[in-house]
Order: C-alpha cells, then structure tokens, then sequence
C-alpha cells in the first residue's frame, strides 16, 4: 500500500493504493461517506476482496476530511476534487471504475460519465435524506453505465429501483452503514467486476 495526497482545487485530497498481486486488470477508486473515512467496514471488504481479485485499488480522501472536519464540503466541490484526482491520477490504458459508499457513492455516479468511467460500484447509494422520499437523488445514477448499487432492506435513506444500465441488490437486513455480512456484499461486488472483465 502506498500513500500520497493530489493537490486540488479544494485542498491536497488523500491517495491510498493497494495493488493486488499480478498485474493489475483494472484500476477502482473507491470514495467515503460524509463523515466517515476509506476503512468503513464496507470499503475495506470491497478494497480486499477486490485487490485478491486482480484490481488496483485507489482510497480517496476527500480534502475537507484530511483537514480534520466531519462537515461535508457542498457536492460541487466534492466532485471538483474527485475529478482533479482521476485528472492527475492519469492511467487509462485500464478500465477506471468509480465507486463509494453513500456520498462517495453520489460522487462517483456524478462524474462518472464525464470522465470517462468503465463502470460505477455505488454502496448505501443514499436515495433521499431520511424522511423526505420527494427528495429524490435518482437523477444522480449514471443509467447509461453498468452500476451495480448495493444497499440495505432497512436504510433509512431508501433504495434506488433499477433503471436502464443500473443493477440494484438488496442486502437484507443491512442499514444505511451496511455492516451486516460485509463479506457477502464484497463477494457480490467482486461478482459484478467479473461479469464486466473488470477482475479475474
């Protein structure tokens, strides 16, 4: 594993890569949640599961984090430092898959098509704020993409239904931080890489 931070215009985002053994198949940028970190229960069973399986994988720290604070930064400065990292990161002769977990995962559906992603991995895709079901963030998923979206029966922030290249599993009995069984849902989203030749 290596570590380094990309200067954006937001602040130095955090750059952690765990390469697998072999050469690597594709390349998966995983992103966090509002508040929390890159080892989330869910992101570090997907970073395992997916390294064993032939992908380099990149853990982004979003810059509002490495300065210490839990607020998110608004969702247009998010994806303006995603996009600086994917811009500097710079390989591309490597399928590029995007994904992350809850707002990570909202990142990730956004710029996916802009910049060119093979694919989208969303965990605790956050639908609506709690609640407030006629907020939908729908319009957010990448439908012209394979997305694999992987939430729980008992998120509170609801679950997407699936809509043109957009492939929804419900992890039963799994809330909004999708702890319950991580295993599984790693082996679920290592599955979805392998139907796209993402992993071996």
């Amino acid at each position: 594993m290596t570590s380094t931070e990309i200067q954006t215009p937001r602040g130095p985002a955090g750059i952690r890569i765990v390469e697998p053994e072999g050469p690597p198949v594709s390349v998966l940028f995983l992103g966090h949640g509002a508040g929390g970190g890159v080892d989330a229960p869910d992101l570090a069973a997907v970073r395992d599961a997916a390294t064993a399986a032939g992908v380099r994988v990149v853990l982004v720290t979003q810059p509002y984090r490495m300065a210490g604070r839990r607020a998110p930064a608004p969702a247009g400065q998010l994806d303006e430092a995603w996009i600086a990292v994917i811009e500097q990161y710079g390989v591309r002769e490597m399928p590029l898959i995007f994904g992350g977990r809850s707002s990570g995962a909202r990142v990730a559906c956004r710029t996916a098509t802009t910049l060119g992603a093979a694919g989208v991995l969303a965990l605790a895709f956050p639908l609506h704020p709690p609640g407030k079901p006629d907020r939908s963030r729908a319009g957010e998923l990448p439908v012209d993409l394979p997305t694999l979206v992987l939430n729980g029966d008992r998120d509170p922030f609801g679950v997407p239904e699936p809509v043109g290249q957009v492939e929804v599993i419900v992890r039963p009995g799994a809330t909004h931080d999708l702890r319950k069984d991580v295993k599984t849902t790693a082996a679920l989203a290592v599955d979805w890489l392998r139907r796209h030749d993402w992993a071996r």
